[in-house]
């Protein structure tokens, strides 16, 4: 058989029901595997200091495989996930020491911060924080988006909605 043959018989195909699909040019999607994309629905505003918060985001833009539900993931099956976040903060304090960001998993917590009182000369309007990572998970496993003002500053550093995200899919 040709290889243009052996596509064209994978093509009509589905494995395990819709778990795995081939095209007739060979393109492999996967509809069951987890991924999500989710944005806050509005602003939150005045995160308090002295302080991890959970950072809200009800609005999923996806939720492939419906793992992700009141602001977590839960990993459905051990393996490695990719996971990325960005926060559009307004009303920076420049009084606080400094601000966190936090990817906190059940294994491990990956941050970034920021020292406000050295990276602005006043407060500015707005700032963004963010990254990607890879990490392990073991199945049900969680994964959460926190923000972090120490005991210094005014509470009154807000997450905006428009350009805030959470998502994350498992790689292998």
């Amino acid at each position: 058989m040709s290889r243009q043959s052996d596509l064209a018989e994978l093509a009509g195909n589905n494995f395990n029901g819709d778990a795995i699909l081939v095209d007739a040019a060979g393109h492999v999607t996967k509809p069951l595997q987890s991924a999500f994309l989710c944005k806050p629905s509005g602003s939150q505003s005045n995160f308090p200091i002295n302080a991890e918060t959970t950072v809200f985001f009800q609005t999923e833009v996806f939720d492939q495989n419906a793992d992700f539900a009141s602001n977590t993931f839960t990993a459905p099956v051990t393996g490695r996930y990719q996971f990325s976040f960005g926060l559009y903060i307004t009303t920076v304090d420049t009084a606080t020491d400094y601000i966190q960001a936090l990817l906190v998993t059940s294994n491990r917590q990956f941050n970034e911060i920021t020292d406000s009182s050295k990276a602005f000369t006043a407060d500015p309007a707005y700032h963004w924080m963010g990254f990607s990572v890879l990490t392990d998970m073991d199945a049900a496993d969680t994964a959460i988006v926190k923000f972090k003002i120490p005991n210094s500053g005014a509470a009154q550093m807000d997450v905006e909605s428009g350009q805030s995200f959470f998502s994350g899919y498992l790689v292998a």
